[in-house]
């Protein structure tokens, strides 16, 4: 994609600079043979002065490359970098998604992610803790972007998850001047500038927080494979589901002790659970009698076995059998059933 070779331009810049400031530059950038950085800390160590004062002699390299004419010499492939900016992030990229996007090897990392840093035409907005580093042509595109990111983040509940479609619609509401003028694959860019927002393992999108979307082990994986399901799972379909989902080895027995301790599945069957977020009850089957009978008052016995049915994965004979029970509901002579008094 880039026309020019990092490595060597690097060497090229730092030929201007006397010996201990290269020197610091290669440490800083990891711009060595085998790529290895140092903190500022290890530098000064090595030659017995402050972090500060090696500090002083990265920015003094750095503004002595942009100053000399072997900078100049090479300005085009600077002009280059800020049209790769252009075209792949429309002004704006995340620092991790340009450099992936450049090379996947981490030696060529390091040596274009210097001449980012010594170039001219483009600037680098710092991380922080709602954007990752990032860098734009343009300041009034970065602003757009981010005001357009923490509104889609602040109109996010806890544990939301949407889809890729619907991310990138709510995202482009929230662009309105600047949306039209780019596809998905910048809008998509884009969104990778935010440590708000981001993307689960199975390409939804919430918040960054949430254990939906970070996920961290068998709980968050069964959450995620009985979602993607639509309908209550055995918990043997849910440990089989998360292996070829994730490519997670789950055993059956943690799966199925997961399950049970987390507020997010309810059991509706023998070894069934579906998801609470669905409206299912959790409880036996005499529980789930008891709320519907609360809720809807006296009820025939057709009734109830449709309504438990839909909170319950249970025989038709098993709701009937619960009802026998006279120290909780009563019938009616007109044949229905309510609470006992």
């Amino acid at each position: 994609m880039i026309t020019f070779k990092p490595k060597q331009i690097s060497k090229s810049l730092l030929s201007v600079l006397p010996e201990r400031a290269r020197d610091v530059l290669i440490k800083r950038y990891g711009l060595g043979a085998n790529g290895e950085t140092f903190t500022l800390e290890a530098i000064g160590q090595s030659y017995g002065i402050t972090r500060e004062r090696v500090r002083q002699i990265e920015n003094y390299g750095i503004q002595s490359i942009q100053k000399s004419e072997e900078y100049k010499k090479h300005f085009d492939l600077f002009v280059e970098i800020q049209k790769l900016i252009d075209q792949l992030g429309g002004g704006l990229i995340a620092e991790h998604v340009f450099l992936d996007e450049m090379t996947n090897d981490p030696i060529v990392r390091n040596h274009l992610y210097f001449l980012l840093v010594v170039g001219d035409p483009f600037y680098r907005g710092k991380e922080n803790p709602q954007y990752n580093h990032r860098w734009y042509t343009e300041r009034k595109v970065a602003d757009a972007v981010e005001k357009a990111l923490r509104n889609v983040h602040q109109g996010l509940e806890r544990d939301e998850l949407i889809s890729e479609h619907d991310m990138l619609a709510r995202f482009r509401a929230e662009l309105t001047d600047i949306a039209d003028k780019h596809g998905d694959d910048v809008l998509k860019r884009w969104l990778m500038i935010s440590k708000q927002i981001a993307q689960n393992p199975l390409g939804d999108w919430g918040p960054a927080d949430s254990p939906n979307v970070r996920v961290k082990g068998v709980r968050d994986y069964a959450y995620l494979a009985v979602k993607r399901h639509g309908s209550p799972m055995h918990f043997r379909e849910v440990a089989g589901s998360i292996n070829k989902l994730f490519g997670h080895d789950a055993h059956i027995a943690t799966t199925h002790n997961e399950l049970i301790k987390d507020h997010r599945f309810v059991l509706v069957g023998r070894g069934l659970y579906a998801l609470t977020e669905w409206g299912y009850t959790a409880g036996v089957v005499k529980d789930v009698l008891r709320e519907i009978l609360t809720k809807e008052g006296p009820l025939t016995r057709e009734e109830i076995i449709d309504k438990v049915r839909k909170e319950r994965y249970v025989k038709d004979n098993t709701i009937v059998v619960n009802l026998q029970d006279t120290n909780l509901f009563r019938r009616l002579t007109n044949g229905a059933y309510t609470l006992a008094e």
